[in-house]
Order: structure tokens, then sequence, then C-alpha cells
């Protein structure tokens, strides 16, 4: 019997309640929906105030390193953030900035934006799949990209973004299969022993 799939949205929102926040926890639900798994949210903003200053991860404190660790231990990562400027939050880039290097190679990871127009929609393919492609991560076919009117109290309204986010998740199932097979789980179990 296979574990759960450990599955880890990062939010790159600031504050609380966040757009960003509410799109990944959509899309950790949808993963949840059609995969056994244990989902966890980590909300950058929350973090804000542990990241400020630290040039190196072992200045960070144990609530940061944990969330480090629950992203470079996932099996599947979600991420999304606001833009800021034409790209990601520099909170977002900093947080990353303290993941190992290979932790991500080969992971699979949903990519997801928000933003306060479509002229932004473009910074998915222009920004986060180049800061994931240095992971030598596997980002998934489709991102999610919502803007502000895509949303009501924080929750998506808008059925064309909630049938791409369906879309963007059915696509990516193949690929989330293949991180659950048993031959994976034994060398995983090989390598911890």
């Amino acid at each position: 019997m296979t574990r759960p799939l450990r599955l880890v949205a990062v939010s790159g929102g600031l504050q609380r309640p966040s757009k960003s926040a509410a799109l990944a926890q959509h899309l950790l639900d949808l993963i949840a929906d059609n995969v056994p798994c244990e989902q966890r949210l980590v909300e950058l903003g929350q973090l804000a105030p542990h990241l400020a200053g630290a040039t190196w991860r072992n200045h960070l404190p144990d609530t940061v390193e944990r969330e480090l660790a629950a992203v470079e231990q996932a099996d599947v990562l979600v991420v999304a953030t606001p833009v800021f400027r034409g790209s990601y939050t520099g909170l977002f880039k900093h947080f990353f900035d303290f993941i190992h290097q290979d932790a991500l190679i080969d992971k699979p990871v949903l990519l997801a934006a928000t933003g306060g127009s479509e002229r932004h929609a473009l910074m998915i393919d222009h920004q986060l799949r180049p800061l994931f492609s240095f992971f030598q991560a596997r980002t998934l076919p489709l991102g999610v990209y919502a803007t502000d009117k895509d949303f009501a109290d924080y929750r998506l309204q808008d059925a064309a973004l909630i049938e791409r986010a369906r879309l963007a998740v059915r696509r990516a199932l193949p690929l989330v299969e293949l991180t659950r097979r048993p031959s994976a789980v034994a060398a995983e179990e090989a390598i911890a022993a």
C-alpha cells in the first residue's frame, strides 16, 4: 500500500486573506479530489517577519525551516504568487533562495499567479517557469492565472477560470500519478534507510 501523496502549496501572497492563497487552496483541493494526499499550505506573508534579514538558511528560525523542509519533501508542489511589477514577489523569491538546489529535481510543480488584470498572465511562463527550471523541477504543462474579477470574497467565482483550474489538474494527474508508483516509494525508502 502506498502512502498518501505529500502535496504542498506555497502562496506568495503578503496579506491574509490572500487571492493567491485562495487560488493555491483551490488547486490543492482539486488534486485531493483525485488523489489521496496530505495537504499543506505555506503562506509566505505569515513567514515574512521570520525571513527578514536572513541571508543563510542556518540563520532561520524553526518555523521557517519546517516550511522549507515541507517543500523539499513534497511529492507535488503548487505555487501561487501575486504579480508584482511583472514578476513574483521578492518574498517568494527569497523563500525559494533557501530551497536546496537539488531538492526539487523531477518534482511536479503546478504554477499559478494572480494579478489585477490579464496583461500579466504571461508571467507564469516568463518568470515562474524559468525559476523552477533552475531547480530542474517538472513544471506542469498548464498554469493557472486569475485576476481580481475572478474572485468573490476570496473564492473563485469565474466559471472559465474554474474550468481552467480543473483542466490544469486533469492534465497534471498523469505526472502526479508517476510519483505514486510503488517503485518510486520503494526507491525513496531505500534512500532513507
